[in-house]
């Protein structure tokens, strides 16, 4: 197994990493990052292939992607990112679903990484990216994998909702998607104000129930 090139601050390598990061996290925070893993790559103690490993598995993307998603969602970001390509239909989709099902999701990453797909189009060093984005045939390819498969998905907003005051739930079922959003998915920002929301009127409803709970305790 050949080592990934190691340099310290070599540009060409800290180039690999801001690449890597943005092929799994698209428009990377600074609370994304792997300082640990980062350093490991520069000295050569990993390879791409285990930095890309680490970030699937690392606490943000686990937090941010996989308990965001049904098992169906997360096969389609993985496979998205790693591949560079879309689930080849259902079959595949069901398939993966199992794996994460029965053994977890660190062994679908596993399996998907050490299969032969990804060693063939990517190896030990090169970064994932996204294949066949012109069709033979078609003017316009497919869309890039970061407009396909948005951070958060409707069944993720639909549980929020859910879990949302009265009042709160209402607004929220009440707004429509914007014809700017991507794929018909709010923004992440957009996410947060609604978050931000529910929490104001959750705490709002406990002030007034212990405001009446006093009262009838004084008289």
């Amino acid at each position: 197994m050949a080592p990934a090139a190691s340099g310290g601050e070599n540009p060409w390598v800290n180039g690999l990493i801001e690449q890597a990061y943005r092929q799994i996290f698209f428009q990377p925070l600074s609370c994304d990052r792997e300082p640990f893993l980062e350093s490991q790559l520069r000295n050569g103690a990993i390879t791409m292939r285990d930095f890309v490993r680490g970030l699937l598995l690392s606490e943000r993307f686990t937090k941010d992607y996989y308990q965001c998603s049904s098992n169906y969602r997360i096969v389609d970001q993985v496979v998205g990112r790693a591949l560079g390509r879309e689930v080849h239909g259902q079959a595949e989709r069901l398939a993966w679903s199992i794996v994460i099902a029965e053994l977890g999701f660190t062994a679908f990453v596993d399996q998907l990484l050490d299969g032969e797909e990804y060693m063939t189009h990517f190896g030990y060093d090169r970064v994932p990216q996204q294949r066949s984005r012109l069709l033979p045939g078609h003017a316009i390819g497919n869309r890039p994998i970061y407009q396909s498969f948005p951070r958060y998905g409707a069944d993720w907003r639909d549980a929020q909702q859910r879990r949302a005051p009265s009042g709160q739930g209402a607004a929220l079922s009440s707004l429509t998607a914007a014809s700017t959003w991507v794929n018909g998915q709010p923004p992440a920002w957009a996410l947060k104000v609604w978050l931000g929301l529910a929490i104001v009127g959750s705490v709002e409803i406990s002030r007034v129930l212990l405001t009446i709970a006093l009262s009838m305790l004084k008289s």
